[in-house]
């Protein structure tokens, strides 16, 4: 699996999917097993390269792949896992490189992997006199991300969200059965020994720990529930929709914000778009499924001028894609794949999108902007750029969030962050297009 997602570049939730689908027949502990070990060797990759670097003569980088990836799998056991002992780890490895047909390397394995195991306490790891290095090696993050957080964030506060989004978060639900049937689904979920914990900001967002997958969980089949985390359930928290509203939204895969929106909108209704028909597929299937009746689900690219939706929207959600530097914890591999340049495209591509889709929102209506980063130019900035550039304005949504984050609002953004906000990283700002920009 390794040798698919970090030699040839394969996305490693798409990797790991297909492996456990294949090898189905496996109880839940070997899947479980398996998905760790994947995940947390790429979560750790440059904390792992570090210690091979300092305990092999063979830089990493001159490994053979096969070699250099059975390595990474085996250490991380080593440094980050109890379940295995260091024996078992290193006989496995060895075994492994010969079934492989790299038997020649296999003392070269085994001393590697033994000498790591020995030394593994007495390892020296960069200090903070080098602040970029050492969060770099600490936390398995690219130097120059270090570095971009160092610079918006400081010190303490990178700290707090690197170490949040190394640890094992709970999936998050958000309830959107009939309220008369939610105490007899959370007893049916707990039966099925799942554990289901309220999240403090909203009454209908639950999170669950245990269960073979999302789908086995009572009250699917009969769309009670959908995954959502709770950042993106409070976009439509802080629109204050009242119920008879039309909603664009024109980036909805996998349709979270769309549904939420569905569910309140008794009197109004709900047009869902996105580039793709394989996006716009996962739309139909949550819709379905949720049962609802009043979304209307469209492949469009949001580049493209509708003339048909120009200032028809009553509200706008825009979801914009983006670096996705807030859920680094959840999709591990994005720390190796985005670059600087890529975070600029970003912006461009943002900024061409908001020059379009701003005229579908009345004269009085609001536009969601939102993105699962906490990169400022994607955030912040670009809230800046737009309101400069566009008859819209900030609107405060203190009104309607969560207490414990009305000191987080400033005047129509909320930046969340891992490790001071019990959320994905995600960013949140209510604009209001006025009649004319002075």
């Amino acid at each position: 699996m390794l040798m698919e997602i970090l030699e040839r570049g394969t996305y490693s939730h798409l990797v790991i999917r297909n492996v456990l689908n294949k090898y189905d027949y496996l109880k839940q502990p070997s899947k479980a097993f398996i998905k760790r070990v994947t995940e947390g060797t790429i979560e750790r990759q440059i904390t792992i390269d570090y210690v091979l670097n300092s305990c092999s003569k063979t830089p990493v980088s001159k490994m053979k792949p096969l070699i250099r990836n059975l390595l990474r799998l085996s250490v991380y056991q080593l440094l980050f896992m109890d379940s295995v002992p260091d024996s078992a780890v290193c006989n496995e490895a060895v075994k492994l490189a010969g079934k492989r047909g790299f038997r020649n390397l296999q003392g070269f394995v085994n001393g590697v992997l033994r000498n790591i195991a020995r030394t593994k306490t007495q390892i020296a790891y960069p200090d903070e006199t080098d602040p970029v290095k050492c969060y770099s090696v600490r936390y398995s993050m690219p130097e120059w991300l270090v570095t971009l957080f160092l610079e918006e964030r400081g010190a303490e506060i990178t700290k707090q969200i690197f170490e949040e989004m190394q640890k094992v978060h709970p999936v998050v639900l958000r309830y959107c059965g009939p309220e008369e049937k939610k105490e007899d689904w959370k007893q049916s979920v707990a039966a099925q020994q799942i554990t289901l914990r309220q999240h403090p900001y909203l009454s209908y967002a639950y999170l669950i720990e245990g269960g073979e997958s999302v789908q086995s969980i009572p009250g699917y089949e009969e769309g009670l529930f959908t995954v959502q985390d709770v950042s993106s359930m409070l976009v439509t928290e802080a629109a204050g929709l009242l119920g008879d509203e039309l909603l664009l939204d024109v980036c909805a895969a996998p349709g979270g914000k769309s549904l939420h929106a569905a569910g309140l909108l008794k009197e109004g209704n709900v047009i869902s778009r996105d580039l793709t028909d394989s996006k716009t597929a996962l739309i139909e299937e949550n819709s379905r499924r949720c049962n609802c009746s009043n979304i209307r689900i469209e492949t469009f690219d949001a580049l493209e001028p509708d003339e048909n939706m120009i200032g028809k929207a009553d509200v706008v959600y825009a979801d914009l894609p983006c670096s996705g530097l807030g859920i680094l914890g959840k999709k591990r591999d994005i720390r190796y794949r985005m670059n600087p340049e890529q975070m600029e495209e970003l912006v461009e591509l943002q900024q061409k999108i908001m020059s379009v889709i701003w005229q579908y929102v009345k004269p009085g209506g609001t536009l969601m902007y939102s993105t699962c980063t906490i990169h400022r130019a994607e955030n912040e900035q670009m809230v800046q750029w737009f309101t400069q550039n566009f008859p819209f304005e900030r609107q405060s949504m203190k009104e309607h969030l969560p207490e414990d984050l009305w000191d987080s609002e400033e005047n129509g953004m909320l930046q969340l962050l891992p490790g001071i906000h019990q959320t994905d990283g995600f960013f949140v700002a209510k604009l209001r297009r006025v009649e004319k920009k002075e």
